[in-house]
Order: C-alpha cells, then sequence, then structure tokens
C-alpha cells in the first residue's frame, strides 16, 4: 500500500459534486486507485474509486463538458449588447 501526497492538489470531478484530491492510495494490483477528495460544496472529505473520477472541465486545455452535460448556448444572432447607461 502506498499514498501519496498530490502538491498540488488536482480539480476532479466525482459522482459527489466537484472537489479537490489532496491524496491517492494505491492498494496494489488487484484494486482501483482511491482518490481522497474534498468537496467544493460543503469540505467533505470522500475516498473514491479511480473509475469514478474525471479530471475537472477546462475549455483551454480541450476537456470539455461532454455535450449530454452542456447547457445550449443562445447563437450569437441572439446575443444583444446592454447598455450600461439605458
Amino acid at each position: 500500500m502506498a499514498i501519496t501526497q498530490l502538491n498540488p492538489p488536482l480539480p476532479l470531478e466525482t459522482p459527489k459534486g466537484s472537489g479537490w484530491a489532496h491524496f491517492v492510495i494505491d492498494y496494489g494490483s488487484e484494486c482501483d486507485l482511491m482518490w481522497v477528495v474534498f468537496l467544493d460544496k460543503d469540505g467533505a472529505c470522500w475516498t473514491v474509486p479511480n473509475p469514478e473520477v474525471r479530471m475537472s472541465w477546462n475549455w483551454s486545455m480541450g476537456r470539455r463538458k461532454p455535450e449530454t452535460e452542456q447547457k445550449q448556448m443562445a447563437p450569437v444572432s441572439r446575443l444583444r449588447r446592454v447598455d450600461a447607461t439605458s
């Protein structure tokens, strides 16, 4: 068994919400890696198996949300400028 502290922590998406992984636990070749994640919404600490985590979405790095999770954006032609003086 090995426990590795992540420095810097990694932003992850889990079934319980988004959070920051501070440790990863490796129990050996017969087990999944376990990620120790502190959730953004309430600070709760969960240990999440490797198949259930994903890196957080990062548009600049090409990690976009799957289309099924993205909200449809209004076409540019429908957007209008809002003037702060009116």
